[in-house]
C-alpha cells in the first residue's frame, strides 16, 4: 500500500495543483487531484487479470479546467438539479446561477469541481487515504453560509474505494455532495457501455418533467423502462427513454446504512462494480450529452453513451419539495455521507 504526490498543473488563476496516485497490493490503483477533488484514474483488473482504467477523464488538468460535464468531479454544494435556480429558506429566497437551462446543476459553474481542495495524504493499516478540505464561504455561488466541508478518498485491500463526505455550517444550507465519475467496465474510451448489465435497488423513482426537472411525485418502477431491479442491459430499453437515462432512484433501504444500491457487471471483461451508499437516492445518468467532440485520455472520443454514472445523493430540487427528504443542514448539525464502489469479477 502506497500514496504518491506529483504536480499535475497550475488552476486558473496560477496556483500549483498536484495528482495523488493511491495503490494497493490487489492491483488497484487511484489517482485524483485536489482541483475539484477529481478522480482522474482508477485501474482495476479485469479476469484475466488484465488492467484498465475504468473512469473517464483527461491526461492534462488544462482540459478539466476547461470541463463542462463534471468528469470525476466532487459536486456541491448541491448536487443535480435545483428548478428555477431558486429555493426559498426560512422565508429567505435564495437566487443561483443558471447554468442548466433556467436551473441551477450541480452548484452553479463555479462549484466545488472548479475550486482548489486543501489535501492531506494518509496511510493506515486497512488502506490508504487521500483527506481533501475545502471551505466554502457564505453566498458562494448564491448559497447561504459558511461551509466546511471535508471528503476523504480511501483505497483498500480489498478493492473498495470509498468516499466520506462532512460538513458543518454556522447558518441553515442546503447541502448535498456526490462524486461524478463516468464509468466504463470494460476501459475509458472503449465504446458504449450500452451491454453493461445493472440491477438498481430501487422499486420507485422521482419522475421528471420539462428539463429533467422532478415533478415532486414518487412513483413505482414496475412496468416502466426504469426498472432494474432485476439485471437488465443499459442499452435493452434506452432507445424508448426520451434523451436517455438521467433519473432519481428512490433506495429501497433506510437512509444511514451503507446499504446496497446497484451492481453493474461488464460481461466481456467479467468487471463488477457494487455501490453501497448512505444516502436515500442515486441518480442514475447514462453519458446522454457527451459527444465525439470530447478528446480523452489518451486522444480517444468519449461519444454518446460510452460512460455513466451512479451519483449517490439526496433527491433533486429537494430545497423545493417538501414532500422529498430534507437536505437542509442547520447550525450544529453534520452532514455526513459514505459511498463505496466495489470492484472483483466473476
Amino acid at each position: 500500500m502506497k500514496i504518491e504526490k506529483n504536480y499535475f498543473g497550475r488552476s486558473g488563476d496560477g496556483k500549483a495543483v498536484d495528482i495523488y496516485t493511491l495503490t494497493n497490493n490487489q492491483g488497484m490503483t487511484a489517482r485524483i487531484t485536489n482541483f475539484g477533488g477529481i478522480l482522474v484514474s482508477l485501474l482495476v483488473p479485469d479476469k484475466q487479470g488484465r488492467i484498465a482504467d475504468v473512469v473517464l477523464g483527461f491526461d492534462r488538468l488544462e482540459d478539466y479546467l476547461a470541463d463542462d460535464k463534471f468528469f470525476g468531479a466532487t459536486v456541491g454544494r448541491y448536487a443535480n438539479r435545483i428548478a428555477n435556480a431558486h429555493f426559498l429558506l426560512d422565508g429567505i429566497e435564495y437566487r443561483l446561477a443558471k447554468n442548466d437551462g433556467n436551473n441551477n446543476l450541480h452548484g452553479g459553474p463555479g462549484g466545488y469541481h472548479k475550486v482548489l481542495w486543501n489535501a492531506e495524504p494518509f496511510s493506515g493499516p486497512e488502506g490508504v487515504e487521500l483527506r481533501l478540505s475545502y471551505l466554502s464561504r457564505d453566498m458562494e455561488e448564491g448559497f447561504p453560509g459558511n461551509l466546511s466541508c471535508r471528503v476523504i478518498y480511501k483505497l483498500s485491500q480489498s478493492n473498495e474505494f470509498i468516499i466520506e463526505y462532512e460538513a458543518e455550517t454556522d447558518k441553515a444550507t442546503p447541502v448535498n455532495l456526490t462524486h461524478h465519475s463516468y464509468f466504463n467496465l470494460a476501459g475509458a474510451g472503449e465504446g458504449p457501455i450500452l451491454d453493461h448489465v445493472l440491477t438498481i435497488n430501487a422499486d420507485h423513482y422521482t419522475p421528471v418533467g420539462f428539463h429533467h426537472i422532478v415533478t415532486g411525485e414518487i412513483s413505482a418502477v414496475a412496468d416502466t423502462t426504469l426498472d432494474f431491479r432485476e439485471p437488465k442491459r443499459i442499452g435493452e430499453q434506452l432507445h424508448l427513454i426520451p434523451g436517455g437515462y438521467d433519473h432519481n432512484f428512490v433506495l429501497n433501504e433506510d437512509a444511514g446504512s451503507l446499504a446496497p444500491a446497484a451492481r453493474v457487471v461488464e460481461p466481456k471483461s467479467g468487471r463488477i462494480m457494487e455501490v453501497r451508499t448512505s444516502k436515500p437516492g442515486m441518480q442514475f445518468y447514462s453519458g446522454n450529452f457527451l459527444n465525439d467532440s470530447v478528446v480523452g485520455k489518451s486522444g480517444k472520443l468519449y461519444g454518446q453513451h460510452t460512460g455513466f454514472c451512479l451519483e449517490t445523493q439526496y433527491f433533486p430540487d429537494s430545497p423545493n419539495q417538501t414532500g422529498f427528504p430534507s437536505s437542509i443542514l442547520r447550525p450544529g448539525e453534520k452532514y455526513s455521507q459514505k459511498t463505496a464502489y466495489s470492484f472483483g469479477i466473476e
